[in-house]
């Protein structure tokens, strides 16, 4: 509807000069009116004097009464002028008109050629937009789709706790890899905190000393595991320090925990790749006779890359 306005606009404009000029040429044949009719003197009345003067009215009689005082006034007929007829149109202003009557046409042909040049042109875009979107879901699928190829493919390390065969009441700390490919480990990091309960650590893991590289190069199989962590009842005693805080740790007023961070690599990825990260938490529970250990802990100790 808008277009249908704007195209009557544009048409209504471009003729009105056109026709302007038309209603112009058409006036100018008319010869311009002429000025109020003239007088005539009536039939029989005298036409004037030689010289152009008027005959002077006559004088009443002297011996005329009252009745006959008055002045005899001349007799006029106005008559009004005819208009004259139009001019005829010249050969020129016939050629003219014929000419702006077909530039209005041709300007109306090629103003609905223009349109429907246009729409073709609007349909196109929309179908290029169109196949672009589709294209871009395509190739977001596509890499989705290889993203989860390379995670199924990639080294998985997941930590878990053991009994240490050699040590009474200790505890070992395992990785295992449990993805498609090896993985060599780049760093480890281990802390030991005794607080009251988890609630009292860190929003985020801290560690008082740097991640180091293993003594010996680390390099995992897909289901080879080993061993990065341990503890055992002669550890506790380090750590508490006092006989205070080891008889509150017996009482289970405080708690031990442990927990880490195991940077490792793809083996079948360029040297450039980001590193992958797993972190893990434990908590050893400590008893008089006997200990434990069990893999707990908020989500950020638990980590993975």
């Amino acid at each position: 509807m808008i277009r249908k306005k704007a195209l009557l606009l544009a048409l209504l404009l471009f003729v009105a000069p056109f026709c302007a000029s038309f209603f112009a040429q058409t006036g100018s044949a008319s010869p311009a009116p002429q000025p109020p009719g003239q007088v005539v003197p009536a039939p029989g009345a005298p036409t004037g004097l030689p010289g152009g003067s008027a005959p002077a009215a006559a004088s009443p009689n002297p011996g005329d009464g009252e009745s006959g005082g008055s002045q005899l006034q001349p007799q006029h007929i106005t008559i009004a002028t005819p208009a004259p007829a139009p001019a005829p149109w010249t050969w020129q202003q016939r050629v003219s008109w014929g000419a702006n009557l077909l530039l209005v046409v041709f300007a109306y042909i090629g103003i609905m050629m223009g349109i429907s040049l246009l729409r073709k042109i609007e349909r196109q875009a929309q179908a290029s937009e169109d196949a672009a979107e589709a294209a871009a879901r395509n190739a977001s699928a596509v890499f989705d789709q290889v993203q989860s190829i390379v995670r199924a493919e990639r080294p998985w390390i997941l930590m878990s706790v053991r009994p240490a065969q050699d040590i009474e009441n200790g505890f070992a700390v395992v990785a295992t890899n449990r993805g498609r490919s090896p993985a060599r480990i780049l760093s480890l990091v281990e802390q030991v905190a005794v607080t009251v309960d988890e609630a009292h650590l860190p929003a985020a893991p801290s560690y008082k000393d740097a991640p180091v590289a293993p003594a010996d190069p680390m390099i995992l199989l897909p289901g080879e595991t080993a061993e990065i962590a341990s503890f055992s009842r002669m550890d506790v005693k380090r750590v508490c320090e006092t006989a205070e805080r080891m008889e509150r740790i017996e009482k289970w007023e405080e708690k031990i925990f442990l927990y880490g961070n195991v940077v490792y690599c793809d083996l079948t990825t360029p040297d450039q790749a980001p590193a992958h990260e797993s972190g893990w938490f434990c908590w050893y529970i400590h008893g008089r006779q006997k200990s434990g250990m069990v893999m707990t802990g908020p989500a950020p100790y638990n980590r993975h890359t």
